[in-house]
């Protein structure tokens, strides 16, 4: 097969991957060796090819291309030494980011040709050591003959420690009364002079004292100028020290001593005209060499600024090239040793793009040979590839951070881009929360390429910027919710006027009370014939019920309740007719007869059947009596109960006729319990059918399986025993047909082997446990959406209660002043409780309803995911390591 179009006949056209992965496929590509190193970068720019490892046996150091390999390694290495030096100068590095093509492999020695800092380093750091030895020499030179001057004068000189012995005394004598050793009466003392850091000396006196048995004498005096390590460059301090000793083994002793607290010892001479001598010529040297080291530092100063404009572009390129390497040692080799062989997976959609990347590394190469991509038939499962970009990618990751999505099955992240950030807005309901949260993300969309070329190393703010389009539609969302709750920082809009007003008085409220204790003057009696003027606020909730502090929590909690059951049984039942199209897809009729058949109507006859009933609710009975339909509905308080009614359900108990009083007298005004006709019998039928649906999803797919597995085999030995006597004497095999191996969760529970009904049987009982008991508790699950509303609510209603509205009390400037102050307090609390803490917390709940409440229904998850070999992909993570 040559570069054509390699569709294999039947198989379904490419699909776009907006609901599923991109249909992949595993192909062959044959490269000739010379055309091998440009064809794999063009396919690294292009990003679109996972390459798969040919040679799993074979250890990184026995592969083709280890040499160069690591030579690119070693060429890394100088460029981070390099870089690493130009920020120790503090030299701004030019990073333009940008991108420049993959190098030939010869560029690596031009490369290798330009570091000269290697050289340059080395000659300063043997100046810079010949230096500190020539200013310790001065130093000793200086404090050795500042001691012998002392000793001339005939000063009692301190020793290093009590001299007991009669050598040590007769030793100290001798030097303090001669002066310098250098004449016919010290011919046989000698002495050493160097330099040792300043807190290695107490150990080395006390060593030196017990080695030699107190037959030396050691003068010690500091150096008051700080010196430099020649290694480190870090300052040390250091000690002139001088010992006299008689005879050659302790000399020997002593220097071995010196050796192990690693003192330097310098030659000394024994006469005071040859030390100053010396020590002139020491000065002339170091003088001569800080000219000399000037000019090395300059001269590498101009170098690492020439460095600096290159260094980043240098390093991708090595990257480029040892990414490339890396992969040819993947590739298998033929025995002509002419042609490099690979596996990849690649995308059908992108065959056309991949196959002209190959033709042109191909012709820049200048190979006379084309390169060759084969399609192959594989039963193997291909990886995960969705298609993303700015906007999808943080929807894709919430979503792939549960699971990779299987090969092919329904991709949820489209669904999730509206679903997440409206159950977020649900629970974080307030229309000046959602405004904060809205501005911060449209700044982080409006600024993306700033901050983007600012690489801010933070990982909160990386975070957040991050998802930025997810917390834009998370502040529209709450926008909106906010407007339907009629909720601004926990008060009211009454943008349209309220339906209710205030005429009753006091005395009218106690008798509607019938004398009880008196209501607070802001609760609300809710008496539609004297108060409601017959038409609901237009958009929302009344902003009055803001205002009736008695009431106001049962309203809003009756409200959100239900409304979270409806929000949460129509997202499940969503996720049950996905997972039908994905049956469909990988053509499962058991799936479809015995799973999702009976999972919609046990979903139907129980949860379904409930929101019927809350929206029957809604409708049908309002604040006064009313008419639907030729039916005569009264007024909320004559409304059935939605929790009675569904206990009275499961409970299979029939109704009474109407609503009775504790002596069984009905109430007046009041219409049947019953929301139709014969409703204890439907509802008796509905729970009997859930509940027949419970051992079908339980035994109708294993069996069906069992009995295919059967027919499989009957046929099987038929056709064998067939064909056995046509073939007589001939030995044939017999091969069953391929069959392409569907994902797991939605095929047929079990692969190409012989069926195993333990692990079917097990495996179906779980899934059917877990819906059947799923239904309920994620029903109960998504009331967090009524909770998390409430306490969010509440939370900021108390924020603007305790903090800010005390500024209200006070006049005058006075006032003012509080007012400044308790605002700071009060926004600075909202933005960082209210918006961050009750932001991320809300964040965290949509999350687990999306993955385990609406995912659990149709996503498997088991699949991995698409890694093509891009350059892009390489640098944007060598890039975050060294950030790291």
């Amino acid at each position: 097969s040559t570069m054509g179009d390699y569709v294999t006949p039947g198989e379904e056209p490419p699909q776009p991957g907006i609901y599923r992965s991109e249909q992949m496929c595993l192909a062959q590509l044959y490269l000739q060796s010379d055309a091998s190193y440009q064809c794999v970068a063009e396919l690294g720019e292009l990003g679109l090819v996972q390459f798969r490892d040919l040679n799993p046996d074979v250890s990184a150091f026995q592969r083709k291309y280890v040499n160069e390999v690591r030579r690119c390694d070693e060429m890394e290495r100088k460029l981070r030494f390099l870089e690493h030096e130009i920020r120790k100068d503090q030299i701004p590095m030019l990073d333009t980011g940008e991108n420049p093509d993959a190098p030939l492999p010869r560029e690596m020695i031009d490369l290798e040709a330009k570091n000269e800092l290697r050289e340059v380093n080395k000659n300063e750091e043997t100046l810079k050591k010949n230096f500190s030895e020539l200013t310790e020499l001065k130093h000793i030179l200086r404090k050795t003959q500042t001691f012998f001057e002392e000793a001339g004068t005939g000063e009692i000189l301190p020793a290093a420690a009590a001299i007991e012995t009669e050598e040590g005394l007769e030793l100290t004598q001798h030097i303090a009364a001669g002066g310098a050793p250098g004449g016919a009466m010290f011919a046989n003392f000698g002495f050493v002079a160097g330099v040792i850091q300043r807190e290695r000396l107490p150990a080395f006196e006390r060593l030196l004292w017990r080695a030699c048995r107190g037959n030396v004498f050691l003068r010690t005096s500091e150096i008051d100028d700080v010196l430099n390590d020649t290694v480190t460059g870090d300052p040390v301090n250091k000690c002139v020290f001088i010992i006299f000793f008689q005879g050659d083994q302790l000399k020997t002793k002593v220097k071995k001593i010196c050796e192990g607290f690693r003192a330097t010892l310098y030659p000394c001479p024994d006469t005071p005209q040859e030390r100053r001598e010396m020590s002139i010529g020491v000065m002339t040297r170091i003088e001569d060499l800080k000219t000399v080291l000037g000019q090395t530092q300059d001269h590498r100063h101009r170098v690492l600024v020439a460095a600096s404009k290159n260094v980043r572009m240098w390093l991708t390129k090595v990257r480029k090239i040892k990414s490339i390497y890396h992969t040819l040692n993947l590739f298998n080799i033929d025995v002509t040793q002419k042609c490099l062989i690979a596996e990849v997976w690649c995308p059908v959609a992108e065959l056309e793009r991949i196959k002209m990347a190959l033709k042109r590394g191909t012709d820049e190469s200048g190979s006379q040979v084309p390169s060759i991509l084969n399609r192959m038939d594989t039963h193997e499962a291909p990886p995960t590839y969705n298609k993303t970009n700015k906007f999808t990618k943080g929807f894709q990751n919430i979503v792939d951070a549960y699971g990779i999505a299987t090969y092919r099955e329904i991709n949820p992240a489209p669904y999730t881009m509206v679903s997440f950030p409206f159950l977020f807005a649900v629970m974080f309901g307030d229309m000046g929360h959602g405004v904060i949260m809205f501005l911060a993300a449209l700044f982080f969309i409006l600024k993306e390429k700033q901050l983007e070329a600012a690489r801010i190393k933070d990982e909160i703010f990386q975070t957040f910027f991050g998802g930025r389009y997810v917390i834009f539609l998370m502040g529209v969302f709450s926008i909106y919710t906010g407007f339907m709750y009629n909720d601004v920082f926990s008060k009211s809009i009454n943008a349209f006027g309220s339906s209710w007003s205030n005429s009753i008085d006091h005395t009218t409220i106690d008798a509607l009370l019938d004398g009880g204790e008196k209501s607070s003057e802001t609760q609300l009696i809710l008496v539609p014939e004297l108060a409601y003027d017959g038409s609901p606020y237009p958009i929302g909730v009344d902003p009055v019920w803001n205002l009736a502090e008695g009431n106001k929590l049962s309203f809003l909690n009756s409200m959100k309740m239900k409304m979270s059951v409806l929000f949460g049984i129509a997202q499940m039942t969503f996720g049950v007719l996905l997972s039908y199209q994905n049956f469909t897809y990988f053509k499962s009729d058991l799936d479809i007869k015995y799973m999702f058949i009976p999972q919609m109507i046990f979903l139907s006859s129980i949860f379904i059947y409930l929101c019927i009933q809350i929206l029957a609710k809604w409708l049908f009975f309002g604040a006064t009596a009313g008419s639907v339909l030729g039916y005569t509905y009264p007024g909320t308080n004559c409304a059935p109960s939605l929790l009675i009614g569904l206990i009275n359900m499961f409970m299979m108990k029939g109704r009474n006729a109407g609503f009775v009083d504790e002596r069984g007298d009905p109430y007046p005004q009041c219409w049947l319990s019953t929301w139709y006709p014969g409703q204890s019998f439907f509802e008796t039928i509905f729970v009997l059918v859930a509940i027949a649906c419970v051992p079908v999803m339980l035994f109708g797919k294993p069996y069906f399986l069992w009995k295919e597995e059967k027919d499989r085999r009957e046929g099987g030995h038929r056709q064998l025993s067939v064909r056995a006597d046509i073939a007589q004497d001939d030995a044939e095999v017999v091969h069953a047909p391929e069959q392409t191996p569907k994902p797991a969760g939605h095929g047929h529970g079990h692969g190409d082997g012989p069926l195993d009904m333990g692990d079917v049987m097990v495996y179906q009982a779980i899934h059917t446990i877990e819906f059947v008991l799923g239904c309920v508790s994620h029903t109960a699950s998504y009331l967090r959406l009524w909770a998390l509303s409430l306490a969010h609510a509440q939370l900021s209603d108390v924020l603007w209660t305790m903090v800010f509205r005390n500024a209200f009390v006070l006049d005058g400037y006075a006032g003012a002043v509080a007012t400044y102050v308790l605002f700071f307090i009060f926004g600075s609390l909202s933005v960082f409780i209210l918006v961050l803490m009750e932001g991320l917390s809300a964040f965290l709940h949509a999350l687990r309803l999306h993955w385990v409440e609406f995912q659990s229904k149709f996503y498997g998850g088991l699949g991995y995911q698409f890694s093509p070999f891009s350059f892009e992909t390489i640098l944007a993570e060598e890039r975050q390591n060294e950030e790291n």
